[in-house]
């Protein structure tokens, strides 16, 4: 049997670092042992950044022999990953559950953005506090060193009407969701998707409902909603009328929301949220797709069609 192994303090150090995946800041690369730094930023929207993850770029220290007789192994950080992380805490000062997605942005010291990942934190609590930790995945080569981790942006929505979580279905049985949409020469384009994950045939029949909203998930007004392009693109399949529909269990249709963002006189209007119901009296679901309509005050809406 081996016994027990006595450390000097700067060696148990050592070990303690290396096990718990604390790090340094510095260039990414050969993981060795560092320590985590605390972050101070102020929160964004209830999320706050507790503390950065970064290893250096030093070589694994060699065994070393401690003045009992006994040599002490410093192990690598796991590999497989850029190592870099950040604890992170999102808290609900709201009266309702609230479903979080946040951007997290990896930068260099300039703000020279490395890389990013979105998280989602799915029904926190009035008044609660929920604990995750982002990571960043491999880095590009000759990427910059990255040295700060920061909240980009935070959308939050009620929890009884986010989107399904991937592989969930919901009780009604559809699964609505948006995409990250397409931009060019001002003009911009979102896809809506909706899939039959029930076990019963769904009819649809014509357009979206959609109702507007603002960063504190009130009306927006002054925007005009269209069906079909409403002159602003053509040659998009916006113009396609609509017709009946049945999806059976398995089979999606789409639609899709266009707009300019061209800005002249005026006030520019910004729709973060957009509440979709399927059609009269379905479920609504809240989705996030950012709608920067400059001063054009117009929303195209694509008719139902099969995937």
């Amino acid at each position: 049997m081996r016994r027990a192994i006595p450390l000097l303090p700067a060696l148990a150090a050592l070990l303690l670092l290396t096990a718990c995946g604390s790090e340094q800041a510095g260039t990414p690369g050969a993981a060795a042992p560092a320590s985590g730094t605390a972050d101070t930023a102020p929160p964004v929207d209830g999320v706050r950044i507790t503390s950065v993850t970064i290893p250096s770029s030093t070589p694994t220290p060699t065994p070393t022999r401690g003045s009992d007789g006994f040599i002490v192994h410093a192990d690598p950080l796991p590999t497989g990953g850029s190592g870099i992380s950040a604890a992170y805490e999102v808290t609900n000062s709201g009266t309702e559950a609230l479903t979080y997605t946040i951007l997290f942005d990896f930068t260099t010291d300039a703000g020279e953005v490395m890389g990013n990942s979105h998280e989602t934190v799915r029904s926190v609590g009035p008044g609660a506090t929920v604990r995750r930790t982002v990571r960043l995945g491999t880095l590009a080569p000759g990427a910059s060193p990255v040295t700060r981790v920061k909240v980009a942006r935070v959308t939050k929505v009620p929890a009884a009407e986010a989107p399904s979580a991937s592989g969930e279905c919901p009780p009604s049985g559809i699964r609505l969701t948006s995409d990250d949409g397409d931009a060019a020469m001002g003009l911009r384009v979102v896809g809506l998707h909706l899939e039959n994950c029930g076990k019963r045939d769904y009819s649809l029949d014509g357009y979206p409902l959609l109702e507007l909203l603002d960063k504190d998930l009130s009306p927006v007004q002054g925007v005009r909603i269209v069906h079909g392009s409403g002159g602003i693109s053509t040659g998009t399949g916006f113009d396609e009328p609509p017709g009946p529909l049945v999806l059976k269990p398995g089979e999606s249709a789409r639609s899709g929301l266009m707009w300019r963002n061209t800005t002249e006189s005026g006030t520019a209007v910004d729709v973060p949220y957009v509440r979709v119901r399927a059609e009269q009296g379905a479920d609504p679901v809240m989705v996030t797709p950012h709608l920067d309509l400059g001063t054009t005050g117009k929303l195209a809406v694509r008719a139902w069609t099969r995937s």
